[in-house]
């Protein structure tokens, strides 16, 4: 079996136009396939990385993202001064109502525009989010129409710098500073207090509401308590849950790479089909020769199979390699959830790229099986009389 080996990986050295056209075409298919997989995980990673196991997150029954929720002052004041919920070193509830509001602002590119998130919070609210850090000017003051803004966001959008000022629903809110969300949700949004966001985009109540409760057991107690109470009318979920539920945004980018991939494999296969099939056509005598030296049909077909899937798998690392400097690219989509910017990262991992190895090698075992078929099964004396 051994010669039988090497007779084909020197074949791919010595016909080596047609094995470069191959490898090629192959590096291609899995370059986008990885692309498009990398996108899709670097916005699930992006929700998935959002949020505290310790705190729940509040919002009106049937919502189906923040933004669509409603929560009441009434409502608000009911579930913060539970029992269940834990307090700082002052004594205040461990408790924050956020209101959300989509703003259109300019892109720093000047190629146009698109929304954002802009959070409305309590100070408190940053307490609740301890992977958010500061890292250039202050937090926002309430009451002075002032916004603090992502570090990623600012570096996308126009006039998010410290000082700028940007114009939105008739109020003009300065830009005091930038935090880092750690890769998380919160790198897609704007935040100021939430009361002078109901304020100035006159909303008589909030968006959803985020409490940390003071044990796991409190935690089902207080979920229990507001879900049973008739009068609320709120669903409570864990804050990484909820984040984990928002990936809709990955599955359009996922879809379209899987779609991609299957039309452009198709493609590739009937390429290594030609490729291989040439080649054979070319080697009817040698294929003539390795059936009078005694190897068997199913040797051949084994042989011709072993050829075509070690042109994908080195054309899928090729391919892999043309993906990798993608890996950590920032950019942005629209975030099905809210209609507004999402900003995230592309992820490649290995557990991808094994996943493009494996496409690839599936293409090329299925490109090369009617080749490899034809070549096993020709008769040794027609091949042994062929030009």
């Amino acid at each position: 079996m051994f010669p039988l080996f090497k007779y084909h990986v020197r074949s791919i050295f010595i016909r080596w136009r047609a094995t470069l056209a191959t490898i090629l075409g192959l590096a291609l298919v899995v370059a986008v396939f990885v692309v498009l997989q990398a996108l899709a995980i670097g916005i699930e990673k992006s929700s998935g990385n959002t949020g505290d196991p310790r705190n729940l997150l509040i919002v009106r029954q049937g919502a189906l993202a923040e933004a669509t929720s409603v929560v009441t002052r009434e409502q608000y004041n009911i579930i913060r001064y539970h029992a269940a919920v834990a307090r700082d070193d002052s004594g205040q509830p461990l408790a924050s109502a956020d209101t959300l509001v989509i703003v259109n602002l300019p892109r720093r590119d000047g190629t146009g525009s698109a929304n954002t998130t802009l959070r409305g919070l309590a100070p408190t609210g940053r307490t609740l989010r301890p992977q958010v850090q500061l890292v250039e000017g202050r937090w926002f003051t309430p009451g002075q129409r002032e916004i603090v803004a992502s570090r990623r966001l600012a570096s996308r959008f126009a006039n998010l710098h410290i000082g700028g000022k940007i114009k939105t629903g008739g109020v003009e809110l300065t830009v005091v500073g930038l935090f880092d969300g750690g890769r998380s949700a919160f790198d897609s949004e704007l935040w100021l207090d939430a009361d002078e966001a109901r304020s100035a985009f006159e909303r008589p109540d909030y968006s959803s509401m985020l409490v940390r409760p003071t044990s796991d057991q409190a935690a089902d107690e207080l979920r229990t308590a507001i879900e049973g109470e008739r009068r609320l009318k709120m669903k409570v979920v864990r804050e990484v849950d909820y984040y984990k539920e928002q990936t809709r945004s990955a599955m359009l980018p996922r879809m379209l790479g899987n779609f991609l991939a299957v039309v452009m494999s198709i493609g590739a296969m009937f390429a290594a089909m030609n490729t291989l099939y040439a080649s054979i056509s070319t080697r009817t005598r040698e294929v003539g020769t390795l059936r009078v030296l005694g190897f068997r049909r199913r040797s051949i077909l084994l042989g011709f199979l072993l050829e075509g899937a070690l042109l994908a798998a080195v054309g899928g690392a090729i391919g892999c390699l043309l993906a990798l400097p993608m890996h950590g690219y920032s950019t942005g989509t629209l975030g099905w959830e809210t209609f507004s910017e999402t900003v995230f990262d592309f992820q490649i991992t290995p557990v991808l790229c094994l996943k493009g190895l494996v496409f690839a090698v599936l293409i090329g075992l299925l490109g090369s099986l009617l080749p490899a078929l034809r070549a096993a099964r020709l008769p040794v004396i027609a091949s042994l009389h062929s030009a």
